[in-house]
């Protein structure tokens, strides 16, 4: 696959600042040669953070910056001064980014908010000063505290693109001229399988100044959820699309057997994808006449709402909007 500026899973090491340690001062001055305990705390470590920035949709930035660390906290001082904590470093990372633990798998937490911010990595607490543990029996305690340390590990972060929509079907079955139809998205569009190799996205400009927004990912072959194609890599965009508009040309001998086993690939890699709302439309019918359209009724799947469109032609392409806002507001 050739080198793409869209990049939706990098792999971090991530080292949070370390606490600096607290100070076993104690305060002394021209008059006062046995003063008490005046040991400042010491500054936190430096946070790493991800923040959710709209203007950002790709990870590419990340790519090649594996190494990501944290400064440290500083020490306390005399004087109850307390202790310069570490820079925080903020990743800027777009919205729809998930943030993994790399050696378990676990999601720690997913940012779906322009402006949403999480703590990746939390930095070392700063030791206490010796001033905490004066008491009536401990007047002049000559401890403190050392820093905590910082965190550190390999983390992944994921790209789950943001759409209404989601356009689900095999290779070179139009989603591409589809999305070029409808929005001002410039995918490639070509005819021959495995033109689409990364997602796009496209605002769909519905009546009365409304939009919504379609995602295009790779076409999905059957067994894609065992790795066979390139389409699995992807289905994780549509895990967040609120309806799924499934396309299958009209030349497809079977158009429900089409259907059945892109649901079921579906179903395979994540079943809560089959509770979202469906749309079916049939692509390509520039290829075919009226009467074979009405041949092929009987023959389509009943439990879902059905369209047949032209991406050329423009046929149908009003009434698909309209099938797809009514989904989209149920």
């Amino acid at each position: 696959m050739p080198d793409s500026n869209f990049i939706d899973y990098v792999k971090i090491f991530c080292a949070s600042g370390h606490g600096g340690a607290g100070s076993a001062h104690l305060h002394r001055a021209k008059y006062v040669p046995k003063g008490g305990p005046d040991g400042g705390d010491g500054g936190r470590g430096g946070h790493i953070i991800l923040h959710a920035n709209p203007q950002f949709w790709t990870l590419i930035h990340l790519k090649y910056r594996k190494h990501i660390k944290a400064d440290n906290g500083g020490p306390g001082g005399a004087a109850l001064q307390h202790g310069k904590n570490g820079q925080d470093i903020v990743l800027e990372v777009p919205v729809g980014t998930v943030a993994k633990d790399a050696e378990t798998g676990e999601t720690l937490f997913e940012l779906v908010e322009a402006g949403q911010e999480r703590i990746l990595c939390e930095g070392g607490r700063g030791g206490w000063g010796n001033d905490h543990f004066k008491s009536a029996t401990l007047q002049t305690p000559r401890f403190a505290q050392p820093g905590e340390e910082g965190r550190e590990g390999w983390f992944i972060l994921e790209l789950k693109l943001l759409a209404d929509v989601g356009l689900v079907g095999f290779p070179n079955a139009g989603k591409s001229t589809l999305l070029s139809s409808i929005t001002a998205a410039k995918p490639k569009i070509a005819s021959y399988a495995f033109t689409t190799l990364e997602p796009s996205l496209g605002i769909v400009r519905y009546r009365d100044e409304k939009s919504f927004v379609m995602a295009d990912i790779p076409g999905i072959i059957e067994g894609a959820h065992e790795g066979k194609g390139i389409g699995i890599r992807f289905l994780r965009h549509i895990e967040r699309n609120s309806v799924l508009l499934f396309m299958i040309s009209a030349e497809e001998d079977d158009i429900a057997a089409a259907y059945k086993t892109l649901l079921s690939e579906l179903r395979e890699f994540n079943r809560e994808l089959l509770v979202k709302e469906r749309v079916l439309a049939i692509t390509k019918c520039d290829l075919i006449d009226k009467d074979i359209e009405k041949e092929m009724l009987p023959s389509l799947p009943k439990d879902i709402p059905h369209v047949f469109i032209s991406s050329i032609t423009q046929e149908g392409l009003n009434e698909l909007k309209d099938l797809l806002w009514k989904a989209l507001n149920k």
